[in-house]
């Protein structure tokens, strides 16, 4: 075998392995660490992230990099790796050490679907008994019930994630029965279920609204969003909210004749120019293999999520359409972007084509600016 500088192209992959084990040995010893560090953290009552100590500790490797002869952009992308995997850990173990629902239990109606097996795995996290109720659930299990009204009703927490016109039935019946539970639901639109929540919470239900706006395999909660609504129940978002104080998810209270208009913005417009995206190259003329060797760098990313949304479950997916009120001004604006676009190109119409680009450059900066805040949304958006 050819040699290089007196060893044999085996010989350097014996060090190249070497290597890498010691770089899993040293993410594993790191990772250790930060256990220590996310119970030190815990005790003291202090924050799991810290950005500034996140840039600093980016610098310090991107300085070490150039001096080490690696390319800075590969030192900050191993790290940057490293520390989320850190912040998952320190998330995941300080949900652990809460124990929040510790000697409670709790009730997931619809806990077999893909994000009631989330919230069943997150309450779980967190000490919760708990029990599932799903038509699809396993009928010999004594802690799942295929029928919801067959599972124990004396529960501390009563999660609804079921679908959205099945919620609103549940909902209904839950206001006749009047659990003594946290009541809440899930669902990605709240316009079908505003009249059973508030009727629950006249009722007496300690009842309010929650969107998770990430999907069910979602890990670390930094940098994600959760919206609660108050159906008339103050101390509902409370205890809500509770939940997820040992994460770093973002919680934002919304009102219920708020929500929807944004999401219809947020989700209906983002799954329609996917759906819409990906159903253009079906019906094209053109092969996957032929599209996928000349696939450019801005191609790929728009593929990858057009991907990942027409994977979805597709009748939820309507629905989040078709039971949003505010979705046809959503796409009645997304026809009107394409038609203009469309009448530019072919009328060479330059200054159209290059106002549309310029519009949406000056928003997305304006959004870029105010990613980081979260705060209370009221009527107005």
């Amino acid at each position: 075998m050819t040699e290089q500088n007196g060893k044999s192209l085996e010989a350097l992959r014996d060090e190249l392995d070497r290597i890498d084990r010691v770089l899993i040995e040293g993410a594993a010893e790191r990772q250790r660490i930060v256990s220590e560090i996310g119970r030190i953290k815990k005790t003291a009552g202090r924050q799991l992230r810290d950005f500034r100590r996140e840039r600093a500790v980016l610098d310090g490797v991107r300085a070490h990099a150039g001096r080490s002869g690696l390319d800075p952009d590969v030192a900050e992308r191993l790290l940057t790796t490293l520390i989320e995997a850190s912040l998952t850990r320190q998330e995941t173990e300080r949900v652990a050490l809460s124990a929040r629902g510790e000697g409670r239990r709790a009730l997931v109606i619809g806990g077999a679907g893909r994000m009631g097996r989330w919230l069943v795995r997150f309450l779980h996290a967190q000490g919760f008994d708990v029990l599932v109720a799903d038509a699809a659930c396993a009928p010999d299990d004594e802690r799942q019930f295929r029928d919801w009204r067959d599972a124990p009703m004396d529960v501390d927490l009563l999660v609804v994630a079921a679908p959205i016109d099945a919620s609103r039935q549940i909902i209904d019946e839950l206001a006749g029965i009047r659990p003594s539970a946290l009541v809440f639901d899930v669902a990605s639109i709240k316009a079908p279920l505003v009249d059973s929540l508030r009727r629950a919470a006249d009722a007496g239900l300690e009842v309010c609204s929650v969107h998770p706006m990430f999907g069910p395999e979602t890990r670390l909660l930094a940098g994600q969003h959760v919206l609660i609504a108050d159906c008339g129940n103050a101390a509902a978002v409370a205890r809500a909210r509770a939940l997820f104080d040992e994460t770093m998810a973002s919680l934002v209270e919304v009102s219920l004749d708020a929500h929807d208009r944004l999401l219809a913005w947020v989700l209906g417009l983002s799954h329609a120019l996917n759906v819409a995206f990906a159903a253009a190259l079906a019906d094209s003329d053109m092969e996957a293999g032929q599209l996928a060797a000349v696939s450019s760098t801005t191609f790929q990313r728009q593929l990858d999520i057009a991907t990942d949304v027409t994977a979805e479950n597709p009748e939820l997916y309507f629905e989040i359409q078709r039971l949003n009120p505010y979705e046809n001004g959503v796409l009645e604006a997304l026809r009107r972007a394409l038609e203009s676009l469309q009448t530019s190109v072919l009328r060479g119409d330059a200054g159209t084509f290059v106002g549309l680009m310029q519009r949406g450059a000056e928003w997305t900066g304006r959004h870029r600016e105010a990613r980081a805040g979260t705060g209370k949304i009221d009527d107005q958006g």
